[in-house]
C-alpha cells in the first residue's frame, strides 16, 4: 500500500500496509498477530531485547531493531540482520550486517561479524521479525561456536533468557548439522532434558531410581574406640610385653655367672 493512500504506519515495522487485516508488508514480510480470541487483546513483545550474554549480546525483534532510541539507552551499536527483505532503518547511527540469503542460514558469516563485535567490546542486537526463529537460530549457532557447548546446552540458555523463543523445523535441522560440523560426524546428537541440570547436560536421567554402588559395606572398628574394662579378658596383663623372666641363680655359682649362659663375659683387661 502506498503511504499516501494510509495516514499511518504500521507499529511493527514501520511500513504501510494493512496490517489490521493480517496483510503481509510488501517490503520486509512482516505480518501482525491479530487476537487469539474474542475480546482477547492482542500480545505485544517487550519493547527491551533480551540481554543473552551480559553487556554483549541482545535477541530481539524487528519492532526491536526499529526503536533507535531503546537501543542507544542499552549502548547497543551494532545490529545482526537476519532477515534478508528486512529494511535496515539507521544505518548512520548503527553498524549493520544482513543475511543475503533466506535458506540455509549463514552461520559462518553471522559468527564471524558477532565474534568482531565480541573482540571490539560492543554491544550488538540480533534481530529477524519477531524474535524467536531465524535470530534464535544463529544466536545459539553462536554460542555452540564461541562457547563449545552443545546444541541442547545453547538452546536452554537462549530459552531460558528468552522463553517465546520457537525455532522451525527448518532451522532445527540446520543447527544439528552445525552442531555435527562442529563436533565431528561421529558426534551424537544431544537432546535436552526437561531439568537440564548445569551438570550433565543432554543426559537423561536412569529409570527406576537406579543408585550408584556402595563398597565397603563392613565398617571396621577404630583403633581409638573406647574399650569397656568389662571386655578385657581374664588373662590379659597390662605391661607383658616388657616383663623379663628371671630365672633363679644357682647356688653352686656363688653368685657368678651361669656356664650354661650364651653370654660372653665382657673382658675387663
Amino acid at each position: 500500500m502506498r503511504k499516501r493512500e494510509r495516514e499511518n504506519p504500521c507499529g511493527i515495522c514501520g511500513h504501510y500496509h494493512k496490517f489490521e487485516e493480517g496483510e503481509v508488508c510488501g517490503v520486509c514480510g512482516h505480518r501482525w498477530k491479530p487476537s487469539v480470541g474474542v475480546g482477547t487483546p492482542a500480545r505485544h513483545e517487550s519493547a527491551i531485547p533480551t540481554e543473552v550474554l551480559k553487556d554483549f549480546l541482545f535477541l530481539g525483534s524487528y519492532d526491536n531493531a526499529s526503536r533507535s532510541e531503546v537501543l542507544k539507552m542499552l549502548g547497543i551499536s551494532h545490529i545482526l540482520n537476519t532477515v534478508p527483505d528486512c529494511h535496515n532503518q539507521y544505518h548512520n547511527s548503527f553498524t549493520y550486517h544482513s543475511l543475503q540469503r533466506d535458506r540455509p542460514l549463514d552461520f559462518d558469516g553471522a559468527i564471524r561479524f558477532l565474534e568482531q563485535c565480541e573482540r571490539d567490546k560492543s554491544r550488538v542486537l540480533v534481530h529477524c521479525m519477531t524474535g524467536k526463529n531465524r535470530s534464535a537460530a544463529i544466536v545459539a549457532a553462536f554460542l555452540m561456536n564461541s562457547r563449545a557447548w552443545r546444541l541442547a546446552q545453547a538452546l536452554q540458555w537462549v530459552k531460558d533468557r528468552r522463553p517465546q523463543v520457537q525455532l522451525t523445523d527448518a532451522s532445527q535441522d540446520e543447527l544439528l548439522e552445525y552442531e555435527q560440523k562442529l563436533f565431528g560426524l561421529s558426534a551424537q546428537p544431544v537432546i535436552p532434558t526437561e531439568s537440564f541440570a548445569s551438570l550433565g547436560f543432554g543426559y537423561t536421567k536412569p529409570a527406576g531410581g537406579t543408585q550408584a554402588p556402595t563398597f565397603n559395606q563392613m565398617i571396621a572398628p577404630s583403633i581409638f574406640e573406647r574399650v569397656s574394662p568389662n571386655d578385657v579378658p581374664a588373662n590379659f596383663t597390662f605391661g607383658a610385653r616388657n616383663t623379663v623372666e628371671v630365672k633363679p641363680q644357682d647356688s653352686d655359682n656363688n653368685g657368678g655367672t651361669n656356664p650354661a649362659s650364651t653370654d660372653n663375659v665382657m673382658d675387663s683387661s
